[in-house]
């Protein structure tokens, strides 16, 4: 169960936003062959792009918001954009929310002044205002840059521009880019808010992808109003199976493999994936976590995605006469977490390349193949080494829920051990201070009765134990499950991380948080400071 008590207006079961213009693109109709979404590759060291984001309602009472592209006169929703280490990336965000319904335009956070500098038009947060967060990517957490703390974007302001350089040390693989603005995170995001960002270069890493069909899946959730339990819609790529009849369709042909990136940009799903295959789950091949490669790849018939991770795969198609479908099992989140249900999330249907109705949208030109090469080595890596480093500071922090008589949890909390539980504040102090070259241990456990996702920005950790016992090598994550506490007279559930400070991009202040978006909103989030 989980609740919005701090606001003040209550939608019953209707949309949050009146019926407005069809400011954002139609979405593929329900069985719809999935393509991958349009995409934009830098060139000459340099990627620069300009975003609208819009909302409209759609005919079923769902509130949609996007990132609008104009692609030469077509517009595209979400693109994915494709970056080389070393890159510029410069995007310009205009927002164009337009609401029309006084109820929403009531739904302000009235917050102290962070502790920063204005950046962007100021004004308090609401389901109107916006910004960017480049998720995974280890760029400085700066204004114009990859800062969520005082950036806001407001509806109608001449446009904010991002411009970054993507770290020449950025290891290859799949991020991704969504609103950050806090308490107002999970509307846009549920809208469909959210796009991939690939870094280029995996194959170099791991060569058995060179020269495979690459899929792009980015998998959203919507609710008709996100804060209240109920059924939701699992799409991919934006094509939804309405009701549960006509699932959306993958193109593979028969035997053929292909590289499946999949981001998990559900506002709170955990995410158990199985390819099944004559209703037997099929191994699967694991090539990298949350934008990095594993040092060995590994099979396995499920992959599980907290919220906000990624996963990175080979898939390979039966043989023609064979049924498939891309799956996610059921996944329990505890007493009072919201039930995750199994479904199809597309039927794989077996074609030959004449029949093929996928389309790979690509605006820009690759760069042309090069020719196979030995792989480098992940050892040489950004974090490779970080099993072998000093430690110069160990933590532990923890997940907390407080209740309202039989209402279930009214206040979500992440704790530093030893410091009073709080909800986050923008102008807060941070809860950990540290040092650019830190070397740090956090065992992170849940107290709560539903389970929790962690993530921090600007880095990547490297899960050392699970439960007090030695993890297997998952490389390094930015985003990772904590299950549920089961209740008196069992032990907390946790994960003891090594966090990596070294690297001077990263100084500032920035955040740490439940990526169950809900929870992030509600204050389950705390800013921690590296200092230079």
């Amino acid at each position: 169960m989980r609740s919005r008590c701090w606001l003040a207006i209550v939608f019953c079961g209707c949309s949050v936003l009146s019926w407005a213009a069809s400011d954002c693109p139609p979405r593929p109709a329900e069985g719809s062959v999935v393509n991958d979404p349009y995409a934009i590759s830098s060139q000459n060291g340099v990627l620069t792009a300009r975003f609208t984001l819009a909302h409209s309602v759609d005919q079923d009472g769902y509130t949609h918001y996007c990132y609008k592209y104009d692609a030469s006169g077509q517009i595209e929703e979400a693109p994915t954009l494709r970056v080389n280490p070393g890159d510029t990336l410069n995007l310009e965000i205009f927002n164009r929310i337009k609401d029309d319904d006084q109820n929403a335009k009531k739904m302000t956070m009235k917050m102290p002044a962070a502790q920063g500098e204005t950046c962007g038009d100021g004004g308090n947060p609401s389901l109107d205002a916006t910004n960017v967060h480049f998720h995974g990517l280890n760029v400085p957490p700066i204004c114009h840059q990859d800062d969520v703390i005082d950036t806001l974007i407001q509806p109608g302001s001449p446009g904010f521009k991002y411009s970054m350089q993507i770290p020449t040390t950025e290891p290859p693989g799949l991020y991704w880019y969504h609103p950050h603005v806090h308490g107002f995170t999970e509307f846009q995001v549920n809208g469909g808010a959210a796009g991939a960002i690939v870094v280029e270069g995996m194959e170099k890493y791991r060569p058995e992808v060179q020269g495979l069909t690459e899929r792009i899946f980015v998998i959203r959730q919507q609710y008709l109003v996100p804060w209240i339990p109920g059924p939701y819609e699992l799409s991919i790529n934006y094509v939804v199976d309405q009701n549960e009849k006509v699932p959306p369709l993958i193109q593979m042909q028969p035997g053929e493999q292909q590289f499946w990136r999949v981001v998990n940009a559900s506002i709170q799903d955990f995410l158990e994936l199985e390819v099944v295959v004559n209703n037997k789950p099929e191994k699967l091949e694991i090539i990298a976590l949350d934008g990095y490669p594993l040092a060995k790849t590994r099979e396995e018939k499920e992959i599980l995605i907290p919220p906000a991770g990624r996963a990175e795969f080979i898939v390979q198609a039966p043989p023609s006469g064979s049924s498939a479908v891309f799956y996610t099992q059921a996944y329990s989140t505890g007493p009072t977490g919201n039930p995750d249900v199994a479904g199809t999330l597309a039927d794989i249907e077996l074609t030959d390349n004449n029949q093929s109705l996928h389309t790979a949208k690509a605006p820009t030109p690759a760069p042309a193949p090069k020719p196979a090469s030995p792989s480098a080595s992940t050892a040489a890596l950004k974090f490779s080494d970080l099993a072998h480093q000093a430690v110069t500071a160990e933590r532990k922090l923890y997940f907390s829920e407080e209740f309202g008589g039989t209402n279930g949890p009214i206040q979500f909390y992440v704790t530093v051990d030893g410091q009073k539980q709080r909800v986050f504040e923008a102008d807060e102090k941070p809860a950990i201070t540290t040092k650019v070259g830190a070397v740090e241990d956090w065992t992170i456990e849940n107290r709560a009765l539903e389970t929790h996702a962690f993530h921090i920005h600007q880095i990547h950790f490297k899960v050392l134990e699970v439960d007090g016992k030695p993890a297997g090598d998952d490389g390094m994550r930015d985003t990772i499950e904590i299950p549920y506490w089961s209740g008196p007279g069992t032990p907390y559930h946790s994960v003891k991380v090594r966090m990596d400070f070294r690297d001077p991009t990263i100084a500032g202040t920035f955040v740490f948080h439940c990526h169950i978006l809900l929870h992030e909103d509600l204050g389950m989030m705390h800013k921690i400071l590296v200092e230079p």
